[in-house]
């Protein structure tokens, strides 16, 4: 069995519940403006496409900007370049220009855990995980990983503490995990949330974490609401749920349908975006729709946040 490292400890399931960490506090403070712009223009140029959709020159161009950055210290940067060394860059012969390479991957991850950032504690229990790049296999290491990740505000690991706590019947201890990821923004978190409420037929509290989810970047959620505000799929609701989506103001509604889909669909290219003014241009009922120029009405400008991939 190898040795959990200085600093981890093991997660105990039955143990006490993490504090809510926040991953921000976590990054640094400040970022050169330049290496920021190339990294963050990249990304830009990356996410504009299906991948193998990207020519060689634009992949090549992607792969210097980002490599260049990270040397630069940014460490958005530093975690786009250790997921193209997890999964490599390109596709297909035409586009390929980087290999998968787990050491170099895992030597990334290890700065960002050197650097006390949440994001690095996550990506690092999940190399511990599978054991690769020179991370032993061990899931008690992995899971070390996870609870320090979560402590430090990953939402990724507090998602998957509380897929713990929920498979040991702590839903306590679920619940509050999913809320501190939720609370951070986090898409899953709120859609999650939104399945709940919409189980437990609480379809007012179900509108708001789609909502919610929406405005983070879940494309799930997006596509939920995108179905409520649809005829067809109305008509085939039950008669009581009708009755209650009635009362909220949810109706068949083509226009909102249409809004949501392009949110969805802009979201399954992209998952970066965040839309930030949706409710100023995409309210739920019974506030009336403004005029819709397109999802750029509603997108905050140069999205950055943790990794997520």
């Amino acid at each position: 069995m190898h040795t959990i490292p200085p600093g981890l400890q093991a997660f105990d399931v039955n143990g006490l519940i993490p504090e809510c960490g926040r991953w921000k506090d976590t990054m640094p403070r400040s970022r050169d403006p330049h290496a920021y712009r190339l990294y963050i223009n990249a990304r830009k140029l990356w996410r504009s496409k299906i991948e193998w959709q990207l020519t060689r020159q634009e992949a090549l161009s992607i792969l210097h900007d980002v490599q260049a950055a990270a040397n630069l210290g940014d460490w958005g940067a530093r975690a786009l370049m250790a997921y193209f060394y997890r999964t490599g860059l390109g596709p297909l012969d035409k586009n390929h220009v980087l290999d998968p390479d787990a050491d170099k991957l895992v030597e990334i991850l290890r700065m960002a855990v050197a650097a006390g950032q949440a994001w690095g504690y996550y990506d690092l229990g999940v190399a511990h995980e599978h054991g690769y790049g020179g991370a032993a296999q061990d899931e008690r290491i992995a899971w070390a990983y996870y609870l320090k990740a979560a402590e430090l505000g990953s939402p990724e690991a507090q998602m998957t503490l509380a897929g713990a706590y929920l498979k040991a019947e702590r839903r306590d201890a679920d619940v509050a995990m999913v809320m501190c990821a939720y609370r951070q923004g986090h898409g899953p978190a709120a859609y999650k949330l939104g399945i709940r409420a919409e189980l437990r037929k609480d379809f007012a509290e179900a509108l708001e974490y789609y909502q919610a989810g929406t405005s983070f970047g879940s494309e799930f959620s997006a596509a939920v609401l995108m179905l409520l505000f649809d005829t067809k799929k109305w008509s085939q609701r039950d008669k009581q749920e009708q009755v209650v989506l009635r009362e909220l103001n949810i109706l068949p509604d083509p226009e909102r349908e249409r809004r949501y889909e392009q949110i969805s669909d802009a979201l399954d290219l992209n998952p970066d975006l965040k839309f930030t003014r949706l409710d100023q241009v995409l309210p739920l009922p019974p506030a009336e729709l403004p005029e819709w120029k397109g999802i750029q009405d509603a997108i905050e400008p140069d999205p950055d946040g943790p990794p997520s991939y």
